[in-house]
């Protein structure tokens, strides 16, 4: 069964060898060019997209609008993806050893921000990949390399993996 990734968490591309991507650094920010008017009352948080070529050749990644579909709370309702303030990754050649980061502004209701889900579909070379699912939240710490599991795994990756074993074993059923 396919479980989704804690944001911070890395995952490799099998069709493209040495590329992997993650979402990261999760949190409450204000946009740079000012809050859009349709997020009034909402709070703004931020959220990257990092691509990683660990491979031996050069990828032609699209990471653009439209790519990257940002949920929050238990329903998993749409947040509000302020375009305009947000910077994208638009036909980039990656080389070996090299990296490139979307920055993604959103908004959503205070309440709802402590669990937020990324969905990522990145494009490399004009192929379409698989669409990948980072689940974090608001004021939740993440891993860093080579620690422990800490409490975001513990706690949130152990939920969903939970919710999902049983949403199927009541599909079975």
């Amino acid at each position: 069964m396919y479980e989704p990734n804690v944001v911070g968490d890395w995952q490799e591309y099998d069709e493209h060898a040495g590329l992997r991507v993650r979402v990261h650094r999760l949190e409450q920010a204000e946009p740079p060019r000012g809050r859009d008017d349709a997020a009034e009352g909402m709070t703004y948080f931020s959220v990257r997209v990092t691509v990683e070529n660990r491979g031996d050749r050069r990828y032609g990644i699209h990471l653009e609008d439209g790519q990257i579909d940002v949920r929050l709370g238990p329903d998993g309702e749409s947040a509000f993806v302020d375009w305009r303030n947000s910077q994208f990754v638009e036909g980039f050649d990656v080389y070996p050893l090299r990296r490139a980061t979307a920055v993604l502004f959103a908004a959503g209701p205070e309440a709802a921000l402590s669990q937020v889900d990324v969905q990522v579909q990145l494009r490399v070379d004009e192929e379409w990949c698989e669409r990948r699912l980072w689940t974090g939240g608001i004021g939740l710490q993440e891993e860093g390399a080579g620690t422990p599991h800490g409490a975001v795994r513990d706690s949130l990756a152990h939920q969903v993996s939970s919710f999902l074993r049983d949403q199927a074993e009541e599909g079975t059923a």
